[in-house]
């Protein structure tokens, strides 16, 4: 298998999935749903809704189950980026090679569009509901029940508000490591989970699946900001240099540049190795976790 034929293989699949679930911009709330649609039409890694269909596939899952999941799984995500690039938080002009939705539509539409999008993520998830077995009903439940903590306060937004209140002061490496698991690695954790629940995987292995995203997760983040500080503009899609600009404590900015790589590649070792302890295997899974730790953008 060549990984970047695949890789773009299932990118073009996902995105015709996450197509297939956005509204139609008509009605008295068109300007809403075009700048929710615009948000999403951006592109990106998708990274994560590729993650659960390959754990839904990885465990025998068949069938258009999982797909309300992973655009689901998107749709939070964009959600996030849209609040973060608001001149309140980051202010940053450019997301996925393009201006950010608040440049574009302007700043109260683009808090709308966030919100819109985080609620009609739980709308679309709760489509798995149509095309259920009834063997498979329970599954959709505790498929949602994780979706719901991993991007709540618990889980995502509970980082990105410590993330905010933390801007410009002095943290510790505990504070940054709290930040990271529930900003970045819930999410990761999240879709490694949910394509194994709806696919009926034991729970050990569930578990086991939470840990992976939780390093994966965790090593992702610090690859960013060695990103943030080494990469390019155009690499990124991104203007560089904002953990600096915001005056934000990272685990780079704590240790440099040659410990956050020791990091990255200690962490991504121990999740590969968990990953491999699993009951089932998943090459191109496996492919792409080691790929998020030497990733360019």
């Amino acid at each position: 298998m060549v990984f970047e034929d695949e890789m773009r293989a299932r990118l073009q699949h996902v995105n015709a999935i996450i197509g297939d679930y956005m509204p139609k911009e008509s009605g008295f709330q068109k300007t809403l749903l075009s700048a929710m649609n615009y948000s999403m039409d951006a592109g990106g890694k998708r990274m994560r809704p590729i993650m659960l269909e390959c754990t839904y596939q990885m465990y025998g899952g068949k069938g258009a189950l999982a797909a309300p999941f992973m655009a689901a799984m998107e749709m939070i995500h964009t959600s996030s980026l849209i609040h973060d690039d608001l001149p309140a938080l980051d202010n940053d002009s450019m997301r996925r090679g393009r201006k950010t939705t608040h440049i574009v539509y302007g700043e109260s539409m683009a808090i709308l569009a966030g919100d819109a999008l985080m609620n009609y993520a739980y709308e679309t998830a709760c489509r798995a509901f149509d095309t259920a077995r009834e063997d498979q009903v329970m599954s959709v439940a505790r498929a949602l029940c994780i979706l719901s903590e991993k991007s709540g306060i618990y889980g995502m937004l509970g980082g990105q508000s410590c993330d905010v209140e933390c801007e410009g002061r002095a943290l510790t490496e505990g504070m940054v490591e709290f930040i990271n698991l529930h900003k970045t690695s819930a999410l990761i954790e999240a879709s490694l989970m949910i394509g194994a629940v709806l696919a009926g995987a034991p729970r050990e292995d569930v578990g086991i699946l939470k840990e992976v995203g939780n390093k994966v997760g965790l090593a992702f983040q610090i690859r960013d900001d060695i990103l943030d500080l080494t990469g390019s503009e155009a690499e990124l899609g991104k203007p560089i240099g904002s953990d600096v600009r915001n005056r934000k404590t990272t685990f780079v900015s704590l240790f440099g540049i040659p410990a956050g790589k020791a990091r990255v590649e200690m962490l991504s070792g121990q999740a590969l190795e968990q990953f491999d302890s699993l009951s089932a295997r998943h090459e191109f899974l496996r492919l792409l976790l080691e790929e998020l730790a030497v990733r360019r953008r």
